[in-house]
């Protein structure tokens, strides 16, 4: 590979690694209340969660481009506090693919906590345990296999973004080009080869994510018996 590519494949490596633990730290807590809630709002909230699951990455990447460029409330806000325009930065693609794989992480986890039992949580209450503790010692615990696959799930699809992260970061080697776009650039200069060899190297890694999810997601064997 080129230092080009190696450099697209290093900045993916690192925008999916910050991406996927600022995904965890927002989507847990989401996850929870979704989980939890009884609130009339929840089937709203939960929607547009799940929104980035039906809209076009280019839909979603526009309005993001909106309202984070000069013109937006985003871009207004990130300049008055100092901290420039996210539109093309390696920032502004992790504020994108945080937006754009939540679901991915937040749906796993809700499902795991929604398979906590209640008369767990109840009995902890009922020894005085507060809702902190019983977050902390009995949900994170038992949802373990769900942030498992949230983890994995939320790593994987940040690698493989493409119209989101193009339309946001656009394509500045060493900055914002990521390896999907760099596929896209291999194959718009007829550059097959190098092409076949990043595409390749993805549809290994994607078979490689399916059987850790196939791995975490098997039933376990207690006492002879699938649970």
């Amino acid at each position: 590979m080129s230092e080009a590519d190696w450099l697209a494949l290093r900045l993916t490596a690192e925008l999916a690694a910050v991406s996927t633990v600022l995904l965890l730290l927002v989507g847990t807590p989401i996850a929870w209340w979704l989980a939890r809630t009884r609130s009339s709002v929840k089937p709203l909230v939960g929607a547009i969660v799940a929104m980035p699951l039906v809209l076009p990455p280019s839909v979603l990447g526009f309005y993001l481009l909106v309202l984070m460029g000069p013109a937006g409330p985003v871009g207004k806000l990130t300049e008055a506090l100092g901290l420039g325009r996210l539109p093309f930065t390696f920032a502004g693609l992790v504020v994108a693919s945080v937006i754009y794989s939540l679901p991915f992480v937040v749906q796993p986890i809700q499902q795991a906590f929604e398979a906590v039992p209640e008369a767990m949580l109840e009995a902890a209450a009922g020894l005085r345990a507060g809702p902190w503790d019983r977050f902390l010692t009995i949900a994170l615990p038992l949802a373990r296999p769900g942030l498992l696959t949230a983890t994995v799930l939320g790593f994987a699809h940040t690698v493989g973004e493409f119209g989101v992260v193009l339309m946001i970061g656009g394509n500045i080697p060493g900055k914002t080009r990521v390896l999907s776009v760099a596929v896209y650039d291999h194959v718009e200069a007829t550059d097959f080869a190098d092409a076949h060899r990043l595409a390749a190297g993805m549809v290994v890694f994607a078979l490689i994510v399916l059987l850790v999810l196939y791995r975490l997601n098997r039933p376990r064997e207690i006492g002879g018996v699938a649970r």
